[in-house]
């Protein structure tokens, strides 16, 4: 066992324009923390349950809308989305509804409920109720 593993401390989302997203996941709750910065470069945005993601911005502004990871008939290996835990299903649901964000898929399994919804370059947001909520 790797018990030096704790969590994950952030998740990096490769993005096409750093305003553009910065006003998408700001209305999300996501606070700006820093960047760019770095070679890449990156912007930090956290959200004050401590989700930190990092907005990579090195996407090709010429990029068709596009997620290959998810669209297509070829499958290919990666990460295909994030999924962020809630506790009451029918207020975030609503809640990101009258932020005029489309959900893109709506499932319940096992007593566990979620939805998902793209963000500005296709990236998916799974928003995620566990059973036991």
């Amino acid at each position: 066992m790797m018990q030096f593993i704790t969590k994950i401390n952030h998740v990096g989302l490769r993005v096409k324009d750093l305003e553009i997203s910065r006003e998408f996941y700001g209305k999300l709750g996501f606070v700006f923390l820093a960047g760019p910065v770095g070679p890449e470069p990156v912007a930090i945005v956290e959200h004050p349950s401590g989700i930190n993601i990092n907005l990579i911005l090195n996407a090709s502004k010429d990029a068709p809308k596009k997620n290959v990871l998810m669209e297509g008939a070829i499958k290919y290996p990666g990460y295909t989305h994030i999924a962020i835990e809630i506790t009451d299903y029918d207020l975030a649901k609503s809640s990101i509804q009258e932020l005029g964000f489309p959900l893109t898929g709506e499932v319940e399994h096992n007593g566990a409920k979620f939805f998902f919804i793209r963000d500005p370059d296709d990236n998916v947001i799974e928003f995620h109720q566990p059973a036991s909520c």
